[in-house]
């Protein structure tokens, strides 16, 4: 809505009919903004709508303005057109026809019959009287004020009921679509988390959309959507959690589903990885008694028995899977093919820790042969002091039980004999 010109002296004839030219733009402009304003969807919403809240006190006020924009209007019409009569009666006007034009045009010759209503008073901070004066142009400026206000609550309203109930509803619908799914793997309230949280979903999507249809305006933030473009949006806060919610909810029971179509491959396997830690703690087992033989002095971990209680888990989950129970097989399988990994590297660790000492004699034999070799390659295999120490060092590591502590001394003595009687000038003691 055009804003009026400032006033002035006396017209003449040619200010005269710019002036009236431009209120009958400025005329055309009020009408068409009203009759939008009438027919505007959010309007007729609005009216029909079961409103509560912010929403209700404001558009209560705002049906006051409408009402009374009518009214100004019509005034603002009868002024205009009372001007255009005067300005008609000669072509050339006198002097006082131009002075009754300029007082219609610039003057307070706009007599309004009363004020606005009590409500109205109260939002402009206007005084309440039994009837008042205006220019066309004071006229025009409280029309324009009333006028944003209205558009503000009609389009901030239209905007929040254009953009949230259309995505509950869809959210709804999904949330259907999730929870028929859910109710095909035995995800129900009271036996899955995830059924709860789909309780609680409905009963909120359910809460929103009731909230969102009766007071809209508590639904937005930021600056009116009438004002400058990108100045405010619909509060999707709520939505958002809820479609996070659902997402999650929605992972959960296709995950569950994934275990009703994949679990005889996965419950093998989980029995394939503990018969494999059943095998391995057994060599595990056997192998320390033959280090427990054949090494003396030597401190072998002891060795656990079979895991008795994974076993359990899998019969459990085995019956899970019989009865169709997949909400509840589902973490135990989780579960289970995590500590069935564990325990087949907690066998394979106590394998190692077992035949450790095994590994060290092994070690300490191929560095004698390789010393041996070395020995024989530079013919000192007729050496009596080499010939002596490898003799005793092979004892120990071929006798049971066998002390590695003295057999590494033995080995590393062999060692220092024949690198002394490759250095002929070095003393060949004993070291």
């Amino acid at each position: 809505m055009a804003v009026a010109g400032p006033t002035g002296p006396t017209l003449s004839r040619e200010e005269a009919d710019r002036a009236l030219a431009r209120l009958g733009a400025e005329h055309e402009a009020v009408e068409s903004s009203l009759l939008a304003l009438q027919d505007h969807a959010g309007r007729r919403l609005l009216e029909g709508a079961e409103l509560t809240g912010a929403t209700r006190s404001r558009w209560e006020l705002a049906e006051q303005l409408i009402t009374q924009l009518w009214t100004y209007f019509d005034a603002y019409t009868a002024a205009l057109e009372t001007a255009r009569e005067l300005r008609g009666r000669h072509r050339w006007p006198t002097q006082a026809e131009l002075a009754e034009l300029t007082d219609l045009l610039r003057g307070t010759a706009v007599t309004l019959p009363a004020g606005p209503p009590a409500a109205t008073v109260a939002a402009l901070g206007t005084a309440a009287r039994l009837s008042e004066r205006l220019s066309l142009a004071e006229l025009l400026d409280r029309m324009n004020s009333w006028y944003a206000q209205a558009l503000d609550v009609v389009v901030t309203a239209d905007a929040v009921w254009s953009a949230l109930p259309a995505r509950i509803d869809l959210l709804a619908a999904e949330l259907g679509r999730v929870r028929s799914l859910a109710h095909s793997v035995g995800v129900r309230p009271g036996e899955h988390p995830a059924a709860d949280d789909l309780e609680r979903i409905t009963h909120e999507l359910a809460t929103l959309r009731a909230e969102v249809i009766a007071d809209p305006l508590a639904f937005w933030t930021g600056a009116s959507p009438s004002s400058a473009p990108g100045g405010g949006r619909p509060d999707t806060g709520r939505y958002d959690r809820a479609a996070r919610a659902l997402e999650d909810v929605r992972r959960e029971v296709e995950a569950v589903l994934d275990v009703r179509q994949d679990a005889e491959r996965r419950l093998m396997r989980v029995r394939d990885v503990l018969s494999r830690a059943d095998r391995t703690l057994a060599e595990a087992r056997q192998a320390r008694v033959e280090v427990l033989s054949k090494i003396a002095a030597s401190e072998v971990p002891a060795v656990s028995g079979p895991p008795t209680v994974l076993y359990e888990q899998l019969t459990t989950a085995a019956e899970h899977r019989r009865h169709a129970r997949w909400h509840r097989l589902s973490p135990l399988l989780e579960d289970l093919e995590q500590r069935a990994e564990e325990e087949l590297l907690r066998a394979r660790e106590s394998l190692t820790a077992v035949t450790a000492p095994l590994a060290v004699r092994a070690e300490l034999r191929g560095r004698l042969d390789a010393y041996k070799a070395k020995a024989a390659r530079h013919g000192l295999a007729e050496d009596t002091l080499v010939v002596e120490r490898y003799d005793v060092a092979r004892r120990m590591l071929w006798s049971a039980p066998c002390d590695l502590v003295a057999a590494e001394q033995a080995v590393l003595r062999y060692q220092q004999a024949v690198a002394g009687a490759l250095a002929p000038d070095d003393h060949r003691g004993d070291a």
